[in-house]
């Protein structure tokens, strides 16, 4: 195994200790979701009887990894390593993740001997992709929504489709190729002024999207699938790109909060912050719609965390955007706050969705945060993401306390701070679309939270030739 060119670096499955006290499950998926596993823990732990710890197989390429059980593995290692030397850092696509951990044998292996020994294994990822076949193993069972299902869900047009009449949309047009987009925008691109919002059924994070105001705009961007279908969304201008984190179950939605998207050139995320600063009446207005949406989502037959994205004009009116029928991105930070501002008794979002996944009502202790909480405490996130190939030459060491200093803060013990995470190293080729690093800033009020954010990330971009 350590030969094995797939394997990059870390923890070698061989060496995984029988440990008959213990339950493993697993995590795959980015690094930025693996803290999720000490929220599903207790679940596991409950039906299993016994402590549960988590094995992570993750596609993230940096120096240093943070303390666990942990193999880094990425089917673009040596295509990198070619091109760019052995000290290189890359962004490997989900799905292609997804397809080669599934297909290597000694994982396989690893994960038939794991529920050899246990009699089943647990599986949760950040978001369930249809390449992931290991759970296809018999005693494997992925707690999360239905792959299959959570994919088509993601379609935009399905989406919108879905929720027309349902939830307020911006006007929208679904077009079977690029010949058709560039007709129907030449017939909206005088009533629909403000611009034009172009999309590919599936994006994210301003991949495969953009606002356009020109036919030959869109022409060029495009050019490249002309096949391809493509949604055409009137933009609407606004200030404010709330996003609204739920677990939808059978017969149930659960509304964990409002977060405000940081959105730069129109479309890409670059963060969120929390609590959202809109008024009462647009935040029960979210939560209102979310639950609608999760209620069309569950009698679809999805399960699990889902995320929602709006938009509130710039008059006041509120927008539904897209569905990210996964994880968001900050689902830890919210674990971390709720934990902290609802009772004792109330489980996690991991654990409601294990509840979700098993078809098992939420319990009463399930207790929603109000629209109108106000927590005491504040979080920002920021993901630092190379537009362009750069080299690094220094390390920023991964904060291991990010729940430490939610609790410090959020028991008044601490003004405000900042964590550092999974920056890439020192000496690195860091390629086009990589995160750099992430930093997650609390405090007692916005304005420290910014402050402590900015020099976060100043600590960030110091790191970079």
């Amino acid at each position: 195994m350590d030969d094995d060119p797939f394997y990059y670096t870390a923890f070698s499955p061989p060496s995984v200790p029988p440990d008959p006290d213990s339950h493993l499950f697993l995590y795959v998926g980015e690094l930025k979701g693996l803290g999720l596993d000490a929220y599903l823990a207790p679940a596991i732990s409950r039906q299993a009887g016994r402590p549960a710890r988590c094995l992570a197989i993750v596609p993230d390429i940096l120096s240093r990894y943070p303390d666990g059980e942990l193999i880094s593995f990425s089917p673009l290692h040596d295509h990198h390593v070619r091109d760019h030397g052995s000290a290189v850092s890359y962004r490997t696509p989900g799905r292609i993740f997804a397809a080669a951990v599934s297909a290597h044998p000694e994982i396989r292996a690893l994960v038939s001997r794991i529920v050899a020994r246990q009699g089943n294994c647990e599986l949760f990822m950040f978001e369930s992709l249809p390449e992931m076949s290991l759970d296809e193993i018999p005693g494997v069972r992925l707690v999360g929504p239905d792959k299959h299902l959570a994919h088509r869900l993601n379609h935009k047009g399905i989406q919108l489709e879905l929720l027309a009449g349902q939830v307020p949309l911006a006007e929208f047009r679904r077009c079977r190729d690029l010949d058709q987009a560039l007709r129907d925008v030449g017939e909206l691109i005088d009533c629909w002024s403000e611009g034009i919002f172009v999309s590919r059924p599936y994006s994210a994070a301003g991949a495969n999207s953009g606002l356009f105001f020109s036919v030959r705009e869109i022409e060029k961007r495009f050019s490249d699938d002309p096949a391809g279908e493509l949604l055409l969304s009137r933009y609407l201008p606004h200030d404010h790109d709330p996003t609204v984190l739920a677990v939808a179950g059978k017969d149930q939605v659960y509304i964990a909060g409002i977060a405000d998207q940081r959105i730069e050139h129109g479309n890409r995320f670059v963060g969120s912050s929390w609590p959202t600063v809109l008024p009462p009446e647009i935040k029960r207005e979210l939560y209102l719609h979310t639950r609608k949406v999760g209620e069309i989502l569950s009698d679809q037959g999805y399960r699990g965390i889902f995320g929602c994205d709006f938009i509130v004009t710039r008059e006041g009116a509120v927008r539904f955007i897209e569905i990210n029928s996964r994880k968001q991105g900050t689902t830890l930070e919210f674990c971390h706050s709720l934990a902290r501002i609802l009772p004792p008794a109330t489980p996690s979002l991991m654990e409601l969705e294990y509840l979700a996944v098993h078809d098992q009502p939420f319990p009463g202790t399930a207790v929603e945060p109000s629209p109108e909480l106000e927590p005491g405490f504040c979080w920002a996130t920021r993901n630092i993401k190379t537009g362009r190939l750069v080299r690094t030459c220094a390390t920023l060491a991964h904060d291991a306390g990010e729940g430490d200093l939610f609790a410090r803060v959020a028991d008044g013990s601490l003004d405000g701070g900042a964590v550092l995470l999974e920056h890439v190293g020192p000496d690195r080729v860091v390629l086009p679309g990589t995160f750099l690093a992430r930093t997650v800033a609390v405090g007692r009020d916005h304005a420290t939270v910014a402050r402590e954010l900015e020099k976060a990330v100043r600590k960030i971009h110091a790191t970079i030739i």
